[in-house]
């Protein structure tokens, strides 16, 4: 065999399943009987379907909320909702569908798919997986909440100027809003670190950069846009919330010429090209495409919406 065949062929590595070490790391990621243990389980499969269902749910509740919004459009002059509780459900379907259910359902199927295609026994961090499920469903829980004291959001789903703004939204709604996005922000960037550091480093060994699966680069590409784009919004709600009093609740003020972009449009876009390049070559049978096109791909997709936002 010469050198360049020997650097193609993937190295396998025996395991000794019977030893301690082995044995030890079995006990730790095991989920334990109970309540308790099903609150505590760090397994990324059970975290990952933990993700599904609860976005499925969200799925429902948004899709709800779009059935009595059409209800409300279906004949003129319908009074099923008054204009505040209509613009309050026109977000609270807009946020679901987003920020509950688009993104959040990506993330528990990478969580279920992305130890296992990479060889890992786990994600890197075990535990930091299970408190990036749990900040999701608090945030999500906190936002519905805000419908019990008829305070919901109600500028749209990604806080439309200058309606945003305290002289003309002055009630609580948008710190609900505010509050929630800083949330899912930690989920989301916690969660986005978790890939990056379990592709850099949890691999199988052999599992070179040019064997990683499709999927793979999907996932951590959008993860490494998350981890800057998410943190920054977050910091800035938490710095307009904190020093201003909320008077400024909106990262776009129309007299500074900014412009914002929603980094969770490009946060569904990459994964879903992941899996688009894993599986069809298989089922179509025609090549694969270069995995850096998702790179690419979540590189750009930040620009082009904010040019267009």
């Amino acid at each position: 065999m010469t050198a360049a065949e020997h650097d193609r062929v993937p190295r396998i590595v025996g395991a000794d399943y019977e030893s301690p070490v082995a044995r030890s790391l079995e006990r730790i990621g095991a989920t334990k009987p109970g309540l308790l243990g099903w609150i505590s389980t760090v397994d990324h499969k059970e975290i990952g379907l933990r993700y599904i269902v609860t976005a499925f749910v969200f799925l429902i509740a948004g899709g709800v909320e779009a059935l009595v919004l059409r209800v409300q459009l279906a004949r003129p002059n319908q009074a099923l909702l008054t204009p505040e509780q209509y613009d309050e459900l026109f977000s609270m379907h807009g946020i679901t569908m987003i920020f509950l259910y688009a993104s959040p359902v990506l993330s528990g199927f990478s969580n279920y798919l992305f130890p296992l295609v990479l060889g890992a026994r786990d994600m890197a961090f075990p535990r930091l997986n299970a408190f990036s499920y749990w900040v999701y469903l608090a945030a999500g829980l906190f936002i519905y909440a805000s419908l019990l004291v008829a305070a919901a959001p109600n500028d749209g789903w990604f806080n439309y100027v200058a309606y945003a703004l305290r002289e003309y939204n002055p009630g609580p709604n948008l710190d609900f809003y505010a509050l929630g996005m800083i949330f899912l922000g930690v989920s989301t960037t916690v969660g986005a670190a978790n890939f990056v550091v379990t592709f850099l480093r949890m691999r199988a060994p052999g599992m070179s950069l040019n064997r990683v699966p499709v999927l793979s680069w999907g996932t951590v590409t959008v993860s490494l846009s998350a981890t800057f784009s998410r943190s920054r919004r977050s910091a800035s709600r938490s710095f307009s919330c904190g020093r201003t009093g909320s008077s400024e609740r909106t990262s776009f003020v129309q007299t500074a010429g900014g412009i914002r972009y929603s980094g969770s449009i490009s946060s569904g876009c990459s994964p879903t090209l992941g899996f688009t390049s894993s599986y069809c070559p298989r089922w179509g049978s025609f090549p694969t495409p270069c995995p850096f096109s998702a790179a690419g791909r979540s590189l750009v997709t930040p620009r082009w919406w904010s040019e267009r936002l």
